[in-house]
């Protein structure tokens, strides 16, 4: 098995393009990365399939907002599980809390068993638990494989101390895979700090749109996000990330032969 993980968030086809040709290792395929990422539509997903040769991950998230979830929207989750599943997905990424910040353990164990054996990952509805911890062990009693995380913090460099203490607590099982600001310069302090391995980007950039024409009078989204402003993976910032990953591979393997 490969060493280590260079996780890239995409949601179009083109950033997922770029991602694949400057050096991530797998894919987690969402839609509207804007509002922290949902579920991409099997389109989006059979497109990028045909485009790319690295394993895809879909994240199953039904809506903006917290993870405590209705029945319909846990009616939905379940389908969703079935389509990704038949559709050729290597890998899911869902999660859900209980009212008091737990990880939702039976509908989780749902969700996993209709899964039928693709790795799962707890995204970060890990972040808005209550006790880390407690959510680890039970990630790890659902058969998790890898559990995304900031060290509950906006910012991985902001929850470090936290990083350290899971990465600790989990060892391989769960992975802990570090999301949250991940640039190059991250990779390599986690990397020398905490002796991290696993690494998750968006790498985004803003990219003008093409429309010459524009109204300033409609807005069709949220108060303040721009109709004509575009989030795509930067080439450059996923090959800096790549890098840092491959030497930080190389100094590892240097360091297990002596």
């Amino acid at each position: 098995m490969p060493y280590g993980t260079l996780e890239c968030c995409v949601d179009s086809v083109e950033s997922a393009v770029i991602a694949a040709e400057n050096g991530a290792t797998r894919l987690e395929l969402c839609a509207s990365l804007v509002t922290g990422g949902l579920t991409p539509s099997l389109a989006l997903f059979q497109e990028v399939r045909q485009r790319v040769k690295i394993p895809i991950h879909v994240l199953l998230r039904p809506r903006f907002g917290d993870f405590l979830y209705s029945e319909g929207e846990f009616a939905v989750l379940r389908g969703e599980v079935c389509l990704f599943r038949e559709a050729g997905a290597d890998g899911l990424v869902l999660g859900m809390l209980t009212p008091d910040g737990a990880l939702d353990e039976p509908r989780m164990a749902s969700l996993i068993a209709l899964a039928d054996g693709l790795r799962i990952t707890l995204h970060r509805a890990f972040d808005m638990c209550a006790d880390p911890f407690a959510a680890l062990a039970a990630a790890r009693r659902l058969g998790v494989r890898t559990i995304l995380t900031s060290g509950q913090q906006n910012r991985c460099t902001q929850g470090l101390p936290l990083l350290r203490q899971l990465l600790e607590a989990a060892g391989d099982d769960p992975e802990i895979l570090i999301a949250g600001g991940v640039n190059a310069a991250v990779i390599r302090t986690f990397c020398e700090q905490l002796g991290a391995v696993h690494f998750h980007l968006s790498g985004k950039a803003v990219v003008e749109s093409g429309m010459q024409w524009r109204n300033p009078s409609v807005s069709m989204g949220a108060a303040g996000l721009s109709e004509y402003a575009i989030w795509r993976t930067d080439p450059a910032a996923v090959r800096e990330a790549s890098k840092a990953f491959h030497d930080m591979r190389i100094i590892h393997k240097m360091k297990t032969k002596i």
